[in-house]
Formats: structure tokens, C-alpha cells, sequence
């Protein structure tokens, strides 16, 4: 779950998630639907094989706070947003965990998992002896519900819906008995044990009744009786107050204990209050009052980093620099051939000329000062871009690609190579047709950070005689122009990582998708070098052996930082902080929980 909902995050950040692709895996209510109506106290003796974890044991008891802009509008993982997915991940699970901190697959829901030669038929062994929240077992009966009634329903699964489908075909998921998954893929699906196990598991005996009656978009409302609000995750619904508050307390019936056999979570409630402005938000709020709010910040902005660290000087909390995540900024040129609704071409034919010469994409790299960048926009808490991936992902990294860095020199060189060798009487260049190389440049504002670094990058390009003329605009209106109209020259904007795997990289990669900034959405690959990436990316998917995925990935990375489609600017430092009473933090860059991702470990001390 954990990998899923990443991608998503990072979908919502503007990457994308797929990466952020799809922890929106299912959760339905009771509209209307039979379930369970009573919720156990003590819980169930735990099953037999229950999950250890390897946190030091700890002490039970307490409330650990955390505070949100608004309150969740649904409970239903399948369209959760940001305030819905900080409580949702701790009510529900998955078949399998990814480990943030070792990027591996580690058991959950599911104790083992295994694929035969063919390698597209894996079979999962569950955990006998797991109950839902309300004390029925969790079966193999409830993953094939969940996958054949609300994952392949595209009404309601639009985030994921053809990311488990190849060539048009559905994976075909069974139950050969009551604790065994099997499911067969069309072809061999290289990220299977990430994506399709960190999908949420959803109870059919309380939502059968709401997809058979298709009221399942507005099950698991925020108005649902608690008892029957039932999932499998270290929390379960105790109140909820629109505008207020969501209050947790904890499943009695979870099924992962410590060393020493306590079960998990360690914290009796979690409370989610909500609070304007947000916890970490860059609004000027008293940060006395903020930090008295809560107990932890998972995500704190550059913009306020100073405020935080002089406030953890009175030692109440500690504040986490996590370095470089997956996070980017960049810039691009619009390089999209086709034309417009009136015939008309989307970028017009001279600069769509300078646009597709990779020596003017070079030549605006080495334009760039990122270290100055990384300094003065930043204030030091970022660090200087060049490429797709960086040590923040080591597995994948390939770190022997080529780097345009900073040299105005080389600069000027590859744009004389590229056609621009007068100037105007304003010093800018001029290509051999005698047009001036100014280009319309979009950025979106309510970014303090962001609108500086468009300064600078304006100011680097100018120097080498390349006029970039802003055009700030809120940032619906820049996703619209970049997604749907086409109707821009130049874009800088910032995407997530997505998850650590490839795969999660597709709807950015691939000349098909809509996240290919560049030119989205190609009836065909408009290069020969998009074509070959294609057809790398197409060919990691289809192996499970890693040395050929790495082999193929790597080979794509060379081509973008050959390319330069887009150009690479920062990525922030990652901060957050938590209360210093608090054990057990584990925090991690790779994901958006950086120090709660594993609040059911987190004691008080």
C-alpha cells in the first residue's frame, strides 16, 4: 500500500506516481450493505503467522497528534486526497509492504509469494488467522473481490484501471482455497510484487452490497458509523467531526506484533486535527502555536525550515534533514508538432524548429547556474539538478550519463551551431532567418521558491542572448495549458518522484502518455530517440530479471541526459520533524509519511 499510495501522491504533486501510480486500491462503505455491526474490544487471539516487526518494542499508550488543512471528504482509498490519505493508510492493508529505507518488497497481508517458470503466474499465500476490524477473517475470497468487482470497474478505478491490464486483457485473479491468491498476467509484469501487492485489500461481507447496487463511489463516506468502517490496517474509526477532527483508535485485531509479542500499534489513538494554516505550511502562522498542535510534520517547506530549526532549539522536537527525495524541478521547450482545433500549428514553425534541435536544449542547460540556484532561490536547502534520477534512488541510478552543466561558454558555442549567430540591437540572438530568440515563458505562482528561480533562470538565458519573457499564471491555468491546450512555448514546473521503480516512470517516458511533457500524447513516436526509449521502457516491463530491467533503464537514462527534453534544475532538501519524546522514527526521503510512515511502531517514551 505504502508504494501505491506514493505514486499517487506524486501524481498529485503534478508527476506524476504514475508514480505515483495507484495506491488508490479500494475501500468501500456500507451504503446500504450488510456487514458486520460489531467491533471486538480485545480482539482475536493473533493468527499463528503473524507479522514480526523488527522495530525495538516499545511501551503502549497515548495519543500521537497530527494536523491537516481540511478534513477527509471520503474514506474510501479509491479517491482519497491529501487529507483523506493521511488517515486512510493507516486503516487498511496490503498484501505486500515496501520497506522506504531498503526499497525491497517485504511480506504483509500475504506471508509469502512465489511466480512459476512462466513467469506470469504468482501465487500469494495469506496469513490464516487475520480479521478485519470487526472480527471476520480476512480470506483469499476478499482479494479476488477486491481486484474482479472494484479494481477492473474503470467507473471507479480511473487512477489504476490500465496499469493491471495488458494488451486490453485483465489479470485473471483466483482463489484456489480460502488462504491462497493466484493470479495470471497476459504478459510478464515486471513491477508485479510492488504494484499489484500494495494494492488495499477491502472486506466483501460489509461492500459487496454497495457494488452490487453501484453505490460504491460513495461508500465508506465520512458519515459512516464507525462500526462500519472496517479494514485491516493498525487503526480503525473512532469519531470524526467535519472540520474538526478525525479521531482513530487502535484495531484490537491487527495482526503484527513486536519482538516480544505485543501487538501493534503502540500509540491507543491517533488524532488528525485540522488546522489553518496547516502544519508546515508556508503561511506566516505562529509557529509556536503550529508546533503545539501536533507531533509530527512530515513534509516542511525550504521556505520555513529556519523558523522550525530555531524552534527546536528549546528541544521539544527534532527536525530530520533528509536530503534529496525524488522531487525535481525543471524546464522544457514545447516540442509538439501536431496543430491546434482551428488547423493551426501548436508552436509555431520557427521555434518548434529551435525547440526539436538538441544543441538549443544543450546550449540552455549550459545556460544554467543550478549552484547559484540551489544557493540563492533556495537558500542553500536544495541541491543541483542535472538528470532523470539521482543517489536518491542507488538501485536504478545509472550514474555514468552525460551532464550539461554550468558553462556559458559552451553555451554560446552550441548555439552558433545551432543557427544563432547575429544579434539584434538588444544583444539577442538571432537565428538564420533573422527571428529573435525570445520565447514565452510559463510558471505558476503562489511559489515563492519557484517564482525566484524563474528569475534566475530568465537572468542565466539572457546572458547568452536567449530572451525569456515570463508569463506567470495560477497553476490550474499552467496544467491546462500544458496538458490539455498546448498553448505554451516554454514551462517550468516540479514533479514528484513516484515510486522507485521504472515502471513508475511510464507516464512520463513513454511518447504515448499524458505526462510526457514534452509532446504528450504522440499517435507515434515523433524521434528516433523517443521511439527507442519506447521501446526500452516497453522491454524492462516485460523481465524479471533485474540486470536486464537495469540494463534497459539505464540506456534510457543516457538518451534523456543526451536529449536534455527536459532541463533539470534543483531538487529541494527534505525536512520534517517530530516530537522529541517520540521512538522508534525511522524517517525516510522516499516517502511523503518521512516520519510516520510507520506510526504504528512509534512509541512515547
Amino acid at each position: 500500500m505504502r508504494a501505491m499510495r506514493e505514486i499517487i501522491s506524486r501524481l498529485r504533486c503534478g508527476k506524476i506516481h504514475p508514480a505515483t501510480f495507484a495506491c488508490v486500491l479500494g475501500a468501500l462503505l456500507l451504503a446500504g450493505c450488510g456487514g458486520s455491526k460489531q467491533k471486538t474490544s480485545s480482539g482475536h487471539p493473533l493468527p499463528q503467522s503473524h507479522l514480526v516487526s523488527k522495530c525495538e518494542p516499545g511501551k503502549a499508550g497515548g495519543q500521537f497528534v497530527l494536523v491537516a488543512s481540511a478534513s477527509p471528504r471520503t474514506f474510501n482509498p479509491l479517491f482519497v486526497d491529501g487529507p483523506a490519505d493521511c488517515v486512510t493508510r493507516l486503516l487498511f492493508s496490503s498484501l505486500v509492504n515496501i520497506d522506504p529505507l531498503t526499497q525491497e518488497a517485504t511480506p504483509g497481508l500475504a506471508e509469502s509469494w512465489s511466480v512459476a517458470s512462466d513467469q506470469k503466474t504468482w501465487t500469494l499465500k495469506l496469513r490464516p488467522g487475520v480479521r478485519w476490524s470487526d472480527g471476520l477473517l480476512l480470506t483469499a475470497d476478499d482479494v479476488v473481490f477486491t481486484w474482479n468487482r472494484i479494481m477492473y470497474n474503470p467507473e471507479w478505478n480511473r487512477a489504476s484501471y490500465e496499469m493491471f491490464r495488458l494488451n486490453g486483457k485483465n489479470f485473471e485473479v483466483s482463489n484456489p482455497d480460502s488462504f491462497t491468491v493466484r493470479v495470471v498476467t497476459p504478459e510478464v509484469f515486471a513491477p508485479f510484487v510492488e504494484y499489484f501487492g500494495s494494492a488495499v485489500i477491502l472486506p466483501r461481507h460489509v461492500l459487496e452490497s454497495s457494488v452490487q447496487q453501484r453505490t460504491f463511489p460513495s461508500a465508506y463516506a465520512p458519515n459512516t458509523p464507525p462500526k462500519y468502517l472496517v479494514g485491516s490496517g493498525p487503526y480503525r474509526l473512532k469519531e470524526f467531526k467535519a472540520g474538526q477532527y478525525t479521531l482513530l483508535e487502535r484495531n484490537p485485531e491487527y495482526w503484527v506484533t513486536d519482538s516480544k509479542g505485543q501487538r501493534l500499534p503502540y500509540f491507543g489513538e491517533v488524532m488528525v486535527k485540522v488546522q489553518q494554516p496547516g502544519f508546515g505550511s508556508e503561511a506566516n502562522a505562529p509557529l509556536a502555536s503550529v508546533t503545539a498542535a501536533a507531533d509530527a510534520c512530515d513534509n516542511i517547506s525550504p521556505a520555513i525550515v529556519a523558523q522550525f530549526k530555531d524552534a527546536a532549539g528549546a528541544g521539544k522536537f527534532r527536525v530530520h534533514e533528509l536530503g534529496v527525495g525524488g522531487e525535481r524541478d525543471f524546464f522544457w521547450f514545447n516540442q509538439n508538432t501536431l496543430a491546434n482545433s482551428q488547423g493551426k500549428p501548436i508552436v509555431t514553425p520557427a521555434k518548434l524548429k529551435w525547440f526539436r534541435n538538441r544543441k538549443f536544449r544543450e546550449a540552455c542547460s549550459c545556460a544554467l547556474d543550478r549552484e547559484r540556484m540551489a544557493r540563492e532561490a533556495y537558500g542553500g536547502m536544495a541541491q543541483p539538478m542535472y538528470n532523470l534520477l539521482s543517489t536518491e534512488n542507488p538501485k536504478w541510478n545509472n550514474p555514468k550519463v552525460s551532464r550539461y552543466s554550468y558553462d556559458p561558454a559552451k553555451a554560446a558555442a552550441l548555439l552558433a551551431e545551432a543557427g544563432f549567430t547575429g544579434r539584434n540591437e538588444e544583444g539577442i540572438l538571432k537565428d538564420a532567418e533573422g527571428n529573435p530568440a525570445e520565447i514565452v515563458f510559463c510558471f505558476n505562482t503562489g511559489n515563492a521558491l519557484r517564482e525566484k528561480a524563474a528569475a534566475m533562470i530568465i537572468e542565466d538565458l539572457r546572458k547568452v542572448g536567449v530572451r525569456l519573457i515570463p508569463n506567470p499564471v495560477e497553476f490550474p491555468m499552467l496544467v491546462q495549458k500544458i496538458s490539455e491546450t498546448g498553448d505554451y512555448e516554454c514551462a517550468l514546473m516540479g514533479l514528484g518522484g513516484g515510486g522507485v521503480d521504472p515502471a513508475s516512470q511510464m507516464n512520463v517516458l513513454k511518447s504515448s502518455e499524458d505526462l510526457h511533457q514534452w509532446f504528450p500524447r504522440q499517435p507515434k513516436p515523433s524521434s528516433d530517440w523517443e521511439a527507442r526509449v519506447d521501446e526500452l521502457m516497453d522491454a524492462q516491463m516485460r523481465t524479471l530479471d533485474f540486470a536486464q530491467r537495469k540494463k534497459a533503464f539505464d540506456e534510457v537514462q543516457a538518451i534523456l541526459a543526451e536529449e536534455v527534453p527536459m532541463i533539470y534544475t534543483v531538487s529541494p532538501i527534505s525536512y520534517a520533524a517530530i516530537k522529541e519524546d517520540v521512538s522508534n522514527v525511522r524517517p525516510s526521503v522516499l516517502s511523503p509519511y518521512r516520519v510516520t510512515w510507520n506510526l504504528e511502531e512509534l512509541f512515547r517514551k
